[in-house]
């Protein structure tokens, strides 16, 4: 569980990143970026930032050499903004969460046909063995009887 302090300085430094980002930052490098997360060291000492960018390998890198040139600028500003004793390092890191949500998707239909094929194969079909196989207990006589 992470420390409640650093989860809301964590927050913080995700809003003034993003504005400072999109108000300040005039890069023709820079994307469409969001910023998806942002964690801090349990020190403070270093936070990572982590970042899409809407595009083609040929945005993500210029997004990547935008932001890399910025951060600088960026640390500044987050350190006047918060008032913080010592202002953490940044380090931009592209999120990996769109391509592993993309192979989970190609997964998740290879299993279904998977399943498609496997229904129609068996449709028609009978189990072997008995319909019900389970053994009953039998009733005695006296039972009948009552």
């Amino acid at each position: 569980m992470a420390n409640p302090r650093n989860a809301k300085l964590a927050d913080q430094i995700k809003v003034v990143v993003a504005k400072t980002i999109e108000r300040r930052v005039k890069d023709p490098r820079l994307g469409f970026v969001t910023l998806t997360d942002v964690r801090l060291t349990g020190d403070n000492r270093e936070a990572t930032v982590f970042y899409t960018v809407l595009g083609d390998d040929e945005q993500r890198a210029g997004t990547a050499a935008a932001l890399a040139s910025a951060t600088g600028m960026l640390r500044s500003t987050v350190g006047s903004q918060l008032g913080l004793r010592f202002t953490p390092t940044l380090t931009f890191i592209e999120d990996a969460t769109p391509e592993t949500a993309k192979q989970i998707e190609d997964l998740l239909a290879r299993v279904q046909a998977s399943d498609a094929a496997a229904a129609a194969s068996s449709e028609g079909k009978e189990f072997a063995g008995e319909a019900d196989p389970y053994r009953k207990p039998r009733l005695s006589e006296e039972d009948d009887e009552q």
